[in-house]
């Protein structure tokens, strides 16, 4: 280790560790290799961490057993290959901001006639194309009621046919697809709704009369609508002016209360904040990483950049490489600025001021699976965790479930079903789990996984982690086994978890048993329910062949010569003599064809 340190670089590039188990603590950047790397450490009278390191950063170091390093041509290269292995690889003591999601925005398209405002997660081509947020709330809400207010084309198709459809009928729109409208009368209902884009105030006092007038009229339902639209609207954050100057800004700023940090965003529109969002992260994080993933996060080739400038509330080492990357990405040029006076130093106090307030928030509830966390020993936050389980019949119709729990909740979208080859429970796992790794650079891997087994399938999963490079805890949670059987009825036997080690006993009145329980039960419910529904397919598949003549085996044969029923049923009568025979092909040909023919009556 310190013969590597000596013989470092002096060259730009990405530097890892690794613990002795091989896992992957940090991957960081650097200008200088040799610089960044030698100032964490101290060297005499021995290698250990420097003192000055933050508290996180100094037990992630006394963890440091080797490093490799990768070199660049350039810092801008650098930066983009360090994002790049923080999501791919997710180190133990690397942020990953989750909320990188495109937000949305509203455009228009000046270039046609007639233009509508629509909704896009992402840049429309063309030179007269203008944009208006992003909006992290409320965009569908705010476009809709518009468009209740004020006659435009309501649909882009409209425009193509030559006769006014129903919304002309009801007065929504004046058909300039028949002419009846000319670009200038047009021009000044556009105009009309960028006032409502712009003052949302006005558009709520305008609904609000509307609404009224629908519930004098007893038209409860669209009233009712107008409500909901409505409170969508008002979450949509627009302040006083702020600004002497009517100026586009995006703002980042990340503050730390020692137990947890926060990155705020304030997306600032001719002088008024128009819109923030917020993510949480773990305390002593290095605001430069926070604020390099972020921008690189949010700012892709395919992201609308309406602002003039990108503030940030530190300033940051290497900004001017970060502004190139995201110009070059955007195409255009980019300032990235930390502000020292002014507005915008006023602007980064406002910004302070709102991540103080969330941290004070966030610090009055506990973190809901911090329990978990200690117990498992780890120190970053547990929010999202991906629980797994297989079912099979004696190593027919293998099929896997993954369940997730995302902030106190189960993320059913997220949920996946595997249909697996292996027979056996333990292949059947590393199948599944291997699909889970392959997919880790569309979808980043959880903090936390829960296998359905004992230390054997823990430790299989741990291996394939290391393999792929990605340091995720791992636990476990099976039946203790009694007579050599482990009973899934209760009181049949006692749950254990496997967190490394011995199996961990806790009474079935802990609530830390009890949720990882739940996580086992809800993956087999999955799996069990998956498992069930493929099986009745295949008896039904197999209940056609079975005339007269044919039993188990000679299904058996049918499917082992022709791999699916599919292919059995489209066999002619001379495939299926090769298989099993003249009497038993004309009987079962027969009996598909009827089959068929019933269907199709």
């Amino acid at each position: 280790m310190i013969d590597t340190l000596r013989n470092l670089p002096d060259s730009p590039g990405v530097y890892q560790y690794f613990d002795r188990e091989g896992r992957l603590l940090y991957v960081g950047k650097a200008k200088s290799l040799k610089k960044r790397i030698k100032s964490y450490f101290r060297f005499t009278p021995r290698l250990a961490p420097a003192p000055n390191l933050s508290p996180r950063i100094y037990h992630m170091v006394s963890q440091i057993d080797r490093l490799e390093v990768i070199l660049t041509p350039t810092e801008s290269d650098a930066l983009v290959l360090e994002n790049s292995l923080i999501k791919q690889l997710k180190p133990k003591y690397n942020i990953l901001l989750r909320d990188d999601k495109t937000y949305p925005y509203i455009y228009l398209d000046l270039k046609e006639p007639f233009p509508r405002l629509e909704i896009t997660r992402k840049v429309i081509k063309g030179k007269k194309v203008r944009y208006f947020g992003p909006f992290p709330h409320g965009a569908r809400a705010l476009l809709d009621s518009i468009y209740e207010l004020v006659p435009l084309v309501q649909k882009k198709g409209s425009l193509k046919g030559k006769k006014a459809c129903l919304f002309h009928q009801i007065g929504r729109c004046e058909a300039p697809c028949e002419g009846k409208i000319t670009p200038e009368a047009y021009a000044r209902h556009l105009q009309e709704a960028l006032g409502y884009l712009h003052n949302q105030k006005q558009l709520i006092a305008a609904l609000q009369k509307r609404m009224h007038r629908y519930a004098k009229q007893l038209r409860f339902e669209e009233a009712a609508r107008l409500r909901d639209r409505m409170e969508a609207i008002g979450r949509i954050e627009q302040n006083a002016a702020d600004l002497a100057r009517r100026e586009d800004l995006d703002l980042f700023a990340f503050a730390d209360n020692g137990q947890r940090g926060v990155l705020v965003r304030l997306f600032i529109r001719e002088g008024k904040v128009v819109a923030s969002s917020h993510t949480y992260i773990e305390t002593g994080a290095d605001p430069a990483e926070v604020y390099r993933q972020a921008l690189l996060d949010f700012y892709t080739e395919e992201t609308p950049f309406t602002a003039s400038e990108i503030l940030t509330a530190h300033p940051l080492e290497g900004a001017e490489e970060l502004a190139h990357i995201v110009g070059e990405r955007i195409g255009r040029h980019v300032h990235l600025r930390y502000p020292l006076r002014g507005d915008k130093k006023r602007l980064i106090g406002l910004a302070l001021q709102n991540a103080d307030e969330l941290l004070r928030q966030k610090s009055a509830q506990e973190e809901p699976l911090a329990p978990i966390r200690r117990l498992l020993d780890e120190s970053a936050p547990i929010r999202r965790v991906e629980a797994f389980d297989n079912s099979h019949t004696a190593g027919e119709e293998p099929v896997g479930a993954m369940v997730v729990y995302d902030n106190g909740k189960w993320d059913k979208s997220s949920y996946r079903r595997y249909r697996l080859q292996a027979k056996d429970e333990y292949r059947q796992m590393e199948e599944m789990l291997q699909r889970r790794i392959s997919d880790f650079d569309k979808e980043p891997p959880p903090d936390l996984w829960v296998i359905d087994g004992g230390e054997t399938l823990r430790r299989l999963a741990l291996g394939l982690l290391k393999k792929a490079g990605v340091t995720l805890p791992v636990a476990a949670i099976a039946k203790e086994k009694v007579d050599a059987k482990a009973h899934r009825a209760k009181g049949s036997a006692k749950d254990l978890l496997y967190i490394g080690g011995e199996p961990l006993r806790l009474p079935p009145s802990d609530t830390r048993l009890q949720w990882f329980q739940k996580l086992r039960d809800e993956a087999h419910r999955f799996a069990i329910t998956y498992h069930r529904k493929k099986r009745l397919e295949r008896e039904k598949q197999i209940s056609l062949l079975e005339v007269e003549g044919i039993g188990p085996g000679r299904v058996k044969k049918l499917l082992d010569y022709f791999g699916s029923f599919e292919a059995v049923r489209q066999a002619d009568i001379q495939a299926l003599k090769k298989v099993i025979g003249p009497k038993a092909a004309s009987a079962l040909y027969k009996h598909l064809k009827k089959v068929e023919n019933h269907k199709q009556t």
